[in-house]
């Protein structure tokens, strides 16, 4: 077994690190990265469901289908799009605004096991769902056991 030194010190530096790279992240303006994925990220749940496929559900209040993007390339599915100010509200008479506009970016590296020429999306209410149906060989199929005499 190696021996290790004990440094009091490392654990800070590392959080130290970690700290720095999250806000240094946050507060980059202008950044190349940012700028290719939104301005804002829709909160997403990810998960499989008993009809052997996966559903990605999406927030995207008080937009339209014509305002969502959904492309499938080379395994990744990217959902974009752009939520606008209502034409109603002038920016100079705002006095508060927290909710979120402008382009969005989410994309996600897709299994090679699902059948991308059958994904179907839906939108309604504000959630985008979009449902990503496995391949047919990749589905579990149940084996009987025969009994020889």
């Amino acid at each position: 077994m190696a021996i290790v030194r004990f440094d009091p010190f490392r654990e800070l530096s590392e959080m130290q690190d970690r700290m720095g790279r999250l806000f240094g992240e946050f507060y980059r303006r202008g950044d190349q990265d940012l700028l290719s994925r939104g301005t804002w990220w829709p909160p997403v749940d990810v998960y499989e469901n008993d009809r052997q496929e996966f559903v990605i559900k999406a927030e995207l209040p008080d937009m339209t289908r014509d305002d969502i993007k959904i492309v499938v390339d080379n395994n990744t599915l990217t959902i974009s799009g752009e939520k606008k100010l209502d034409a109603e509200v002038r920016e100079e008479c705002c006095v508060r605004v927290e909710r979120t506009y402008g382009a969005f970016s989410r994309s996600f590296v897709l299994p090679p096991s699902l059948d991308t020429g059958k994904i179907g999306a839906d939108y309604r209410n504000g959630l985008l769902t979009v449902r990503l149906p496995k391949r047919e060989e990749a589905k579990p199929k149940q084996i009987t056991v025969s009994v020889a005499d």
